[in-house]
């Protein structure tokens, strides 16, 4: 047992018993000894092999406009590793804990530490803040600090996704916020979430730029808005029983390059979707809906639709099939454009830990504007590699 200095010197001259500094140390191990074992490390190294078959030439390639794909084309790749600590809640009225997610690698960049500081260094925070209990009803958990979307059917984890590449619906919708946020069980099927923030893009605390402490000649204050609604199905649903139906919504300044391409200006995210159980063993489906709107005046919108499929052929093997359809609205005025695109991906578990699948994508720009590329078709293949700790 290791103890001050001052402590020994105090103990010396009597003012305390060595056997009381004794018991004081073993108390301050104990206590952090308690408050480790109950802290969790986790994270994930995303790596990955691609390859692009169509269309090489056009100025803005439609595979640079995927989420997280710019300049990986034709090589070999580190993605991101994420390392996550974490103390959970307990089930005390009164719990708390907190979580911590950092990024490292070129997929970082999206999560900047500092809205301002204008970095574009392979270092990000994703997730970080402090989880508190209030027993209201049955329990009111918050989350203050920055947190995740609560919107959307994709999440920034690939080895959480069917598919290793993101959807289009993924690249229209908030990532990151930094505020707070509320989520209260009405009961074993139904969970609600609302909650408050700065902006609805992405930036550790970032500020509206309509924020008259910010912008002095701005005549309003503006927060983002968003709320959310999960339903699962009963246990006695038949074979829906566990699936869910997910809506939510955010509302609020855009400060970043949107969907739309109006940064600074009020934007509307609002989404549906649903996991299904089937009657076929080992079959799910699933769709979603994003539809993104401009909330500053201009008559700006897009949506995209998705429907997937995933089947677990065997213990270690699983199929990952998805369409997608968008389309945008007035983003370049008098225009529109419309997107399609499928994604099939086979996974096969062949090592302890790690997720390993190939991946074919085909993607098609049917019009000239909206999505900030020319017309345009392309093909891509994907060798995925995620080592899970």
């Amino acid at each position: 047992m290791k103890i001050n200095q001052w402590t020994l010197g105090l103990a010396a001259v009597g003012v305390v018993s060595l056997a009381s500094a004794v018991n004081a140390e073993e108390a301050k191990m104990n206590a952090l000894q308690t408050a480790l074992s109950s802290t969790t490390i986790s994270g994930y190294v995303d790596t990955s092999v691609e390859w692009t078959l169509g269309n090489k030439n056009t100025p803005i390639a439609i595979q640079d406009n995927i989420p997280f794909r710019s300049g990986k084309s034709d090589g070999f790749n580190l993605n991101v590793v994420k390392l996550s600590i974490e103390k959970p809640m307990d089930e005390s009225e009164w719990a708390s804990g907190y979580k911590v997610d950092l990024l490292f690698g070129p997929d970082a960049v999206a999560y900047n530490t500092s809205a301002n500081s204008g970095t574009t260094a392979d270092f990000g925070i994703k997730q970080a803040y402090v989880a508190l209990r209030t027993p209201v009803g049955n329990g009111i958990d918050w989350k203050l600090g920055t947190f995740d979307t609560v919107i959307g059917y994709e999440t920034f984890e690939a080895g959480n996704n069917p598919n290793f590449t993101r959807s289009w619906g993924y690249a229209v919708e908030p990532t990151q916020h930094t505020g707070i946020l509320g989520t209260y069980r009405i009961n074993d099927n139904i969970a609600i979430a609302a909650g408050i923030a700065n902006t609805l893009s992405s930036g550790i605390n970032d500020r509206s730029g309509n924020n008259p402490n910010v912008n002095p000649s701005s005549e309003t204050w503006h927060k983002t808005a968003m709320a959310s609604i999960a339903i699962t199905a009963p246990k006695d649903s038949g074979f829906l029983a566990g699936s869910t139906l997910y809506a939510g919504m955010v509302v609020g300044i855009n400060n970043g390059t949107s969907a739309l391409g109006n940064g600074g200006n009020d934007q509307g995210n609002y989404y549906i979707g649903a996991t299904l159980n089937t009657p076929v063993t080992g079959l799910k489906a699933g769709v979603a809906f994003d539809y993104v709107n401009d909330l500053g005046g201009i008559t700006q919108d897009i949506w995209v639709a998705g429907v997937y499929a995933s089947y677990q052929a065997t213990e270690k093997l699983s199929l990952h099939v998805r369409g997608e359809y968008a389309e945008a609205e007035n983003i370049t005025p008098g225009e529109s454009g419309k997107l399609f695109g499928v994604t099939g991906t086979a996974q096969y578990d062949l090592w302890k830990n790690v997720i390993s699948r190939i991946e074919l994508r085909y993607d098609e720009v049917q019009a000239a504007s909206g999505f900030n590329v020319l017309p345009d078709s392309g093909v891509s293949l994907y060798a995925n590699f995620i080592y899970k700790f």
